[in-house]
């Protein structure tokens, strides 16, 4: 294996300008759930949403556009510890082997679960047209026939548009607060009889209460599914809480549950929230 160098952050100059799901009782009714991660929490400062959150959120920020993928992984029983460090080295080192990827992340969801999801991979782009690519890049279609459908009975891909403050560090989830945390992947089917407007208001409340919360939330970013070949799930939400405790106070506390039942619950078929803790998995060109 050959050593790779880490990307240089200056490369981000050449970018184009249902009940609530909460720890002890998951999704209930409708069909979704909450996985825990069983992994060691975190170590470190606790965090509480505090009264500067309120006043760090009404400033204003351009922001930028990125493509943001999630695919979710059901590993079959089988699987060993060492083809399951493989598979999740090789995807999260194939990022220095491709070009248009911004920011990736890769984790293992450690309960079972009624959906039989495993693994979930994170991979932010500039463009769609980079998304694309992806897709069909001859070195990725190989660790994916190599290393992970050969362990896996399943997978599920979401893709969405969103945008992220420009700056550097942000858009490239580059610097020390990105370094560890906890990543949490919300899932949804919105109702064929949900309004534009229901869903609008059910997505722009999620992305205001995250953004209420920097004491708590590192970033968080939304969009809709615009993947063809899975529509599964209608929209989907990835947010870098800064530890698994921070995680645990937002998806306890009475905003989000208050939000989750006014908002989305009436107006959902379908959802999954998991989470994976943030350890960097490889850093050699497999």
């Amino acid at each position: 294996m050959l050593r790779h160098s880490t990307m240089m952050i200056h490369q981000a100059l050449a970018l184009p300008r249902l009940t609530h799901p909460f720890f002890n009782t998951g999704f209930g009714s409708n069909g979704g759930v909450f996985l825990h991660q069983s992994r060691k929490k975190n170590q470190g400062v606790a965090f509480s949403a505090d009264d500067n959150d309120q006043i760090s959120s009404s400033k204003s920020i351009q922001t930028r556009k990125v493509v943001e993928h999630v695919c979710l992984l059901k590993a079959k029983e089988s699987l060993s510890e060492e083809n399951e460090k493989d598979m999740l080295d090789y995807l999260y080192t194939s990022q220095y082997q491709m070009r248009g990827i911004v920011a990736i992340s890769v984790g293992c969801i450690g309960d079972k679960n009624s959906e039989g999801y495993t693994h979930a991979l994170f991979v932010r782009f500039q463009r769609k047209e980079d998304l694309e690519k992806f897709y069909e890049n001859p070195l990725f279609l190989k660790v994916l026939n190599e290393h992970v459908t050969p362990f896996c009975h399943g997978l599920t891909n979401v893709d969405y548009e969103s945008e992220v403050e420009d700056d550097i560090l942000s858009i490239f989830r580059k610097g020390e607060e990105y370094n560890y945390g906890e990543e949490f992947v919300l899932l949804v089917t919105f109702a064929k009889n949900a309004s534009e407007k229901n869903i609008k208001d059910a997505m722009d409340s999620f992305a205001q209460l995250t953004s209420s919360l920097p004491s708590l939330v590192v970033q968080s970013t939304q969009g809709s599914n615009f993947n063809d070949s899975s529509k599964e799930f209608t929209h989907a939400a990835v947010v870098r809480f800064r530890s698994f405790d921070a995680m645990e106070i937002f998806v306890e506390g009475r905003e989000y549950k208050d939000m989750w039942k006014s908002q989305f619950e009436p107006f959902i078929e379908k959802s999954v929230a998991l989470h994976f803790s943030i350890d960097p998995v490889g850093t050699d060109v497999m």
